[in-house]
């Protein structure tokens, strides 16, 4: 592995990410972004996003000279044998995705290559894009390549656990050439590997992100049943995770609903590629509305709390990023909330650890505060969005001796409901 050279075209969650965890496995990896004031930034150990550990393993990488960041493509697939296209794959408006980034690369690495390289698609695309590659390449390049399906499966807030610790590491390629260089390359890694084809390869990420969001809107659903008839969704999350046909590790956590940058796109995504082959894919898309309707169902709950007329109520969210550990506001539910509050004139307060920056970025008329009690001061109600740990530790009686309501809704089940209750708020939950 040490003696690999490596470009990752993409600086975003994964390809950072998949540079920087090499270069600390010792790889000379070089990451490529077009974006020049990113790059500048990276040079210095500024990282763009924030993710427990990242940037720290930057900063000792660049110091020990084993990662480099460049804007210059074309030097970067000359110099390196291995190439990842880690670029943004984003939704469009008919959820397919868009693959102008992906194409853009691939021309660049037509116009570059000059000798045998491994090409690999690392960004989540679409069944059929490795062939998409190889043709965009073949038109400038008439030599020997091999373009490879490597799925990452990492998720945000974990991210550098999970590529440093892996479930399974998926090879789609067609080339015992390429089979050994990718096999060299993940060696010192201790778990599965499945050499597949690509396009199995390229099914087996939207297959899996497909089958953790419906088991998210699963057990929404089944939480949803809970609150009418008196059960409790987390015990019987519990009991189903007893069974090993389940298994202990299933996604079963209920909650305000999935957001992020993969479960909806990929969602969406695997939609479209069904829509296309005249396949019906009606499970996925109640998936989809069934995450859409968990997101809108907490109004009910702050009207269950305050009544129908929230105008000039004074309400804070506790999180606004879509999951603990990351600043990502992508299809973050809390949106949805903060829209529905506004749009009933309540007024908004939010405190997050980490995401203010960017959620100021996609909301407006929202009071964002530093100091989370400061803020629940005077207020009507508190809205959890966001599982950060933190919030189990925070001083609940002396909020409830700052607020003008001791009403909580706590959309991520993170605090014990009998002590809540015990102290004095009108606390509801999803599911119990």
């Amino acid at each position: 592995m040490k003696n690999q050279k490596v470009a990752v075209v993409g600086t975003g969650y994964v390809g950072l990410v998949t540079g920087t965890c090499l270069a600390d496995l010792g790889v000379k990896v070089t990451c490529v972004d077009v974006d020049k004031e990113k790059i500048e930034r990276l040079k210095k150990g500024i990282i763009p996003i924030f993710e427990d550990d990242l940037e720290e393993i930057v900063k000792k990488n660049v110091k020990n000279k084993n990662l480099f960041f460049t804007t210059d493509t074309k030097k970067a697939v000359k110099e390196n044998e291995i190439i990842f296209i880690a670029v943004g794959t984003p939704s469009l408006p008919d959820g397919s995705v868009n693959l102008d980034y992906v194409k853009a690369v691939a021309e660049e690495i037509g116009q570059s290559i000059d000798q045998y390289k491994v090409i690999i698609n690392k960004s989540t695309v679409p069944i059929g894009t490795g062939d998409l590659v190889s043709r965009i390449i073949k038109k400038y390049y008439n030599g020997f390549f091999d373009v490879v399906s490597n799925p990452e499966f990492l998720r945000e807030g974990t991210a550098v656990w999970d590529f440093m610790n892996p479930d399974r590491i998926v090879l789609g390629l067609d080339s015992k050439k390429a089979e050994k260089i990718m096999l060299s390359l993940y060696q010192d890694f201790d778990c599965p590997k499945l050499v597949t084809d690509i396009k199995t390869a390229e099914m087996i990420k939207y297959a899996s992100n497909a089958y953790l969001a419906t088991s998210i809107s699963f057990i929404n659903s089944i939480a949803n049943i809970c609150e009418q008839i008196g059960a409790d969704v987390t015990e019987v999350a519990e009991g189903m995770r007893l069974d090993k046909r389940i298994g202990r590790y299933a996604f079963l956590n209920a909650g305000v609903g999935y957001g992020g940058s993969c479960f909806p796109k990929d969602v969406k995504g695997l939609i479209q590629i069904a829509h296309e082959n005249n396949v019906r894919f009606s499970i996925l898309e109640a998936v989809e509305s069934t995450n859409e309707a968990q997101k809108q169902s907490v109004i009910s709950k702050i009207q269950r709390l305050l009544g129908e007329d929230l105008n000039k109520k004074k309400i804070a969210l506790l999180g606004v990023a879509f999951k603990a550990h990351t600043d990502d506001m992508r299809e973050a539910p809390s949106l949805t909330i903060i829209k529905q509050l506004q749009d009933r004139g309540a007024e908004v307060s939010a405190y997050d650890p980490v995401a203010e920056k960017q959620a100021k970025e996609v909301t407006s008329e929202v009071k964002f505060c530093s100091d989370v009690y400061k803020m629940l001061k005077g207020k009507d109600a508190i809205v959890i969005p966001t599982d950060w740990p933190e919030f189990k530790e925070l001083d609940w009686n002396k909020i409830k001796s700052l607020m003008k309501k001791a009403n909580v809704v706590d959309g991520r089940n993170i605090l014990n409901k009998d002590k809540m209750e015990k102290m004095g708020f009108n606390y509801i939950s999803v599911g119990r």
